[in-house]
């Protein structure tokens, strides 16, 4: 087996990738992966090998993808909006030999290959047969506890969770079947929720570079989209559109919107359909899971709130604080397992050991409630993720990097309300003493080391950060009521 594969048999003529006005097929994109496989492989990549891949949603980050799979590497997706020490720490944890770099960029410590680069001899080198067990991908996460880490993901984890999910009722996706490319190619939820799915049945993907919503509604309508994928503040930005910037017939074509990543809020969902006459369907997932676990496809319309139900060959338990099965109507923690779950973090043994039990069962550190039906509820979080507009921000990371100022001797992060974006990232910082540190300089100094998802937007400055007796920082004090 190898996930690249799963272009393979669909017809030459058939549109795979769309972007801007570029049309490619899926013959060219078969030819254009196999010269890819060779330049890699000139390279001196090798199976195992870790490749990053820095590019946005465009066809060098697809053709690259599938080759580095092909020649059975480890594809790295970073963020291309990411700054060059966030990049090179990341680079470092995985010891990548090259990166794909689609800007003009350098990185340190690795070879480069530019999309020029690409176009290799496309009989050089044959697609590598994998075992399901083989790792494909490491996409780096924040985890359920501790700073970012690289999860890693099977070529039988995700190919997995591609037919779990085609597998639940109302949630197949045909050739015909039309999907909007903009979640982040990086992210797990466009590599293998919109990507991976599309490619494997033969659709159609339509790439848009960067989120803006008046023009996605324009890419809607052009190409005839059919599935739409995304987190909450892309469906709230889309019911906020003006409306002389928007068509109002749009999403008439679309028969499947979902959305993840983060909770979705029923003001948001019930502004989407009031505005659209489309219901959003919403689900539950994390990369540790390649991603998908739940879905609310089952109802028309969706219960408002619900994550719905576990996929076909995904096991769910919510476990109390007893380490028991919770009963109906009670909390307890989302545990997964099945097939789709990874096998741990790239060279991080206890943040393995603390994610998975001994038997195989993802902890989520997600909190969630079950009805008599066995519809699940999300309630809480049981870590400290921050989540930005779908994405995850752990507050260990951005503290780490904001003590490297001299000016701050001490700093707790939180994620606090925002409207356009689900939550923000605050920092409360104890000033060193004698230092003049003001907002501007913790912001500009973040902004030149984390991604922009990740850097602070709010900063108060305390005298003490809120301590228990042991000296651990108690967030909870710190975030808004």
């Amino acid at each position: 087996m190898n996930l690249a594969a799963v272009i393979d048999a669909h017809p030459d003529d058939h549109i795979a990738l769309i972007s801007g006005d570029r049309a490619i097929t899926y013959g060219d994109l078969r030819r254009h992966v196999a010269g890819a496989r060779g330049a890699l492989a000139a390279a001196g990549v090798e199976p195992g090998d870790r490749v990053a891949l820095v590019a946005d949603n465009e066809p060098t980050f697809v053709v690259a993808y599938l080759a580095i799979l092909g020649l059975g590497a480890v594809a790295v997706p970073l963020n291309p909006t990411s700054p060059e020490p966030e990049l090179a720490r990341e680079l470092a944890v995985v010891d990548a030999r090259v990166a794909v770099v689609a800007d003009d960029r350098d990185l340190p410590g690795v070879t480069i290959l530019r999309r020029d680069a690409l176009a290799g001899d496309p009989d050089a080198a044959p697609v590598v047969d994998r075992a399901a067990t083989d790792l494909a991908v490491l996409v780096f996460t924040a985890g359920t506890a501790g700073s970012p880490k690289a999860a890693k993901l099977t070529h039988g984890n995700l190919l997995a969770n591609l037919d779990q999910v085609r597998a639940h009722p109302g949630r197949d996706v045909y050739a015909h079947d039309v999907g909007l490319g903009v979640l982040p190619l990086f992210h797990i939820f466009g590599l293998n929720v919109v990507l991976g799915l599309l490619l494997q049945a033969g659709g159609t993907v339509v790439l848009e570079r960067r989120f803006d919503p008046a023009e996605s509604i324009a890419l809607i309508a052009r190409h005839g989209v059919t599935l739409v994928a995304g987190a909450p503040p892309m469906y709230r930005a889309w019911a906020e559109v003006p409306a002389g910037a928007a068509n109002a017939d749009a999403f008439s074509g679309v028969r499947l919107a979902t959305s993840g990543a983060a909770p979705l809020g029923e003001d948001v969902a019930a502004a989407f359909t009031g505005r659209y006459g489309l219901f959003i369907h919403q689900g539950y997932g994390l990369t540790e899971a390649a991603p998908v676990v739940t879905s609310s496809l089952l109802d028309q319309p969706p219960r408002p709130g619900s994550i719905g139900v576990p996929l076909p060959g995904v096991d769910v338990r919510l476990v109390d604080d007893e380490g028991e099965d919770a009963l109906v109507g009670d909390p307890g923690e989302i545990r997964v397992h099945g097939p789709n779950v990874f096998g741990g973090y790239w060279e991080d043994d206890a943040a393995t050991a603390a994610a998975l039990t001994s038997d195989g069962w993802l902890r989520t550190g997600d909190i969630a409630v079950a009805d008599d039906s066995g519809h699940l509820y999300l309630v809480d979080r049981a870590k400290d993720l921050i989540i930005v507009s779908g994405f995850n921000v752990y507050p260990a990371e951005v503290e780490e990097v904001l003590l490297e100022h001299p000016g701050i001797a001490e700093v707790a992060v939180v994620g606090v309300p925002a409207a356009a974006t689900g939550e923000a990232v605050k920092a409360f910082v104890v000033r060193a003493p004698g230092a003049g540190v003001s907002e501007a300089d913790v912001t500009e100094f973040a902004a030149g080391r984390l991604a922009r998802y990740k850097a602070p937007s709010e900063v108060s400055f305390v005298d003490e950060l809120p301590r228990a007796v042991a000296g651990k920082v108690l967030r909870r004090q710190l975030r808004p009521a």
